[in-house]
């Protein structure tokens, strides 16, 4: 089930159609079981723990209530994942700044690392030799313009627990599903790794 952390403080709801178009590519390259439908949890909500893989991404001020904070601790230390998206695919804007201290406050200072690249996410069903694939998004000028060559992780009992990424793949996956056909790589494969990872680490 994919499930969508709302926050109280930002813009939770974005890339509306990436959801859908992740979980037919779950269909179409690997056997697990797929809820068709995306889920949105409050993230201060118990029901929170009925889920295993969560989804976090916006523009604007990431700023945990105290039940939410709870809640996101409580979530990974107990095996759930949070895959964290920034949409400003930036390192200093205002979502990349509050998450990472939110982050910080929650975890400490330094749990929240670079990951190698030849971590075991990048084969996990699909090879990305290079690390993470790079979004048409971080070459549009929107930004630090900059390509990042690593994704960030908080690991637990030596598995990711926290994804983080400032390569805005929320906005590079927004697109219906049919569309595909029109690329000559699906880009959604390395979404198909993230998910993969998070249901057997």
């Amino acid at each position: 089930t994919f499930t969508r952390l709302q926050y109280t403080s930002g813009d939770w709801d974005v890339d509306q159609r990436m959801p859908a178009n992740l979980l037919h590519s779950l269909v179409e390259y690997t056997t697990i079981e797929v809820d068709p439908r995306e889920r949105v949890v409050p993230l201060a909500s118990a029901d929170v723990f009925d889920a295993r893989f969560g989804y976090i991404a916006g523009h604007r001020l990431v700023q945990f209530t105290g039940a939410e904070r709870a809640n996101f601790e409580r979530f990974v230390r107990g095996g759930g994942f949070v895959l964290a998206d920034d949409c400003n695919h930036d390192i200093d804007g205002l979502f990349a700044r509050s998450f990472e201290s939110q982050m910080a406050a929650i975890f400490g200072p330094d749990a929240l690392r670079k990951i190698p690249n030849n971590h075991e996410l990048y084969r996990a069903v699909f090879p990305f030799s290079d690390g993470p694939p790079t979004t048409g998004l971080e070459l549009n000028g929107w930004g630090d313009d900059l390509v990042h060559d690593y994704l960030k992780a908080i690991e637990i009992d030596g598995r990711i627990a926290v994804l983080y990424s400032n390569k805005d793949y929320g906005c590079e996956w927004d697109y219906d599903f049919r569309n595909k056909r029109f690329l000559a790589e699906d880009n959604t494969k390395f979404g198909v790794n993230i998910v993969m990872y998070a249901m057997t680490a």
